[in-house]
């Protein structure tokens, strides 16, 4: 178990005991930031150290975790995380950037990201003897919560819209978790969920609500970095004391809870000394759903309620739950806030898919559409080295992959007609 010290509100900065508070600050609502002792991790345990162990997962950073060794061996609780960080060169070109990663984040046991977040939250439940654990989703965070409280035999309970896409309610159903299709928005069904866990003493796993939601997703830019560096030097090595970073990481936003994670797991990294330079975040929302955005661009931390419409469901929110977290996370490292069309969003997933072979629902394609709208605006240094983070499997939404992708051809089963199929391209 990592040095777990209190909580601080990301609004008031009031600090509380690890067992004064549960979820957000009980003078202005704030999220709550995790404090862990840098010191007391620094004697434990150095970069050389995680890189000589043999478990690939989040549970390798457990020292940086804020929760106790969950145990399950063998079950894909012990499965979350060390995705592939990937260096495709023709999506490189394509993009025109020269030095150009890419995390696949789709290749988690229930292929999102947001398996991180379940993984730690149902870890923590587990630790503080919760007995069901209750989230909010229109389907990723769902689904994580399901499989990772399936892996613990921790019962769960699901609240969705009716909107989500069939896939994705078919996996909570299949992971054996109570669901509940919600007529209204995920943030009605975000409102409900709080409503619930007074009523019945539920353990709530809301995004941007349970600070160990970003806990858990912090743990990716501890595998950028580790991951970074091991490819850039050619493999482990027991006597390391710092890691690398790139210069810039695009992630696609809805509720601001991962880039907050994901710059949260950065800020950890710089404390400890870990790494000497902080990369600069580049959030990335559709132009159907982008109150953090609007913020953004108008340089104020108040985040003000959209109509959300945009086909990539994962990100599609009304009112974003971290969205002051998330708004500093771009501009405290000297990033940016840009807004794609859902027309983008497709275009992105074809590429992803053509020239790098990975499949991306629209929320995940929507980091590298930004990527492609910061190179067209020249946001971008073309010595930076440059990270897209893809967030979830294009399996998890077939309709829109449909869109992106086009229809196959329909011939009779003969050669003169598969050559006349072939002459009309």
């Amino acid at each position: 178990m990592g040095d777990f010290a209190g909580y601080r509100c990301s609004l008031c900065g009031k600090q509380y005991a690890p067992d004064e508070v549960t979820y957000t600050c009980a003078v202005d609502g704030g999220n709550l930031d995790v404090i862990l002792d840098f010191d007391a991790i620094r004697r434990q345990v150095q970069p050389g150290g995680i890189e000589g162990s043999d478990d690939l997962s989040i549970w390798r950073y457990l020292p940086l975790l804020p929760v106790a060794d969950p145990g399950h061996m063998g079950t894909a609780l012990r499965a979350v995380g060390w995705t592939p960080l990937l260096h495709p060169p023709r999506l490189a070109r394509k993009a025109g950037v020269e030095r150009l990663w890419l995390k696949d984040d789709g290749r988690n046991p229930t292929a999102s990201f947001k398996d991180r977040a379940s993984a730690v939250v149902v870890a923590r439940a587990q630790q503080i003897g919760a007995e069901t654990v209750v989230t909010a989703s229109t389907g990723n965070a769902g689904a994580a919560l399901a499989g990772m409280a399936a892996a613990a035999g921790q019962p769960a309970v699901i609240l969705a819209p009716k909107t989500a896409p069939p896939a994705k309610v078919a996996q909570l159903l299949m992971f054996g978790a109570r669901v509940f299709l919600v007529e209204g928005t995920y943030d009605q069904a975000f409102d409900l969920t709080l409503e619930a866990a007074r009523e019945f003493g539920w353990y709530c796993r809301n995004t941007g609500y349970n600070p160990f939601t970003a806990e858990g997703k912090k743990s990716v830019a501890f595998e950028i970095c580790e991951q970074f560096t091991r490819a850039q030097t050619g493999g482990a090595d027991p006597k390391r004391r710092q890691w690398d970073a790139p210069e810039a990481i695009f992630v696609s936003v809805g509720d601001g809870n991962i880039i907050s994670g994901l710059h949260k797991g950065l800020k950890d990294l710089l404390e400890l000394g870990w790494i000497e330079h902080m990369p600069r975040l580049f959030g990335v929302q559709s132009t159907g759903s982008a109150a953090v955005y609007n913020a953004f661009v108008r340089g104020v931390e108040m985040i003000e309620p959209v109509s959300a419409t945009t086909m990539a469901d994962s990100i599609s929110v009304d009112l974003p739950r971290d969205g002051v977290r998330a708004v500093r996370a771009a501009r405290e490292t000297h990033g940016a806030y840009l807004a794609v069309e859902d027309e983008a969003i497709l275009a992105a997933m074809r590429d992803l898919a053509r020239e790098a072979a990975v499949f991306a629902e629209p929320a995940g394609a929507t980091a590298y559409a930004g990527l492609v709208q910061a190179q067209q605006q020249r946001l971008l240094s073309p010595e930076w080295r440059v990270l897209v983070l893809n967030t979830g499997n294009g399996l998890k939404d077939v309709r829109a992959a449909m869109q992106a992708s086009g229809q196959a051809a329909l011939i009779t089963p003969t050669l003169e007609a598969l050559r006349k199929a072939v002459a009309s391209g």
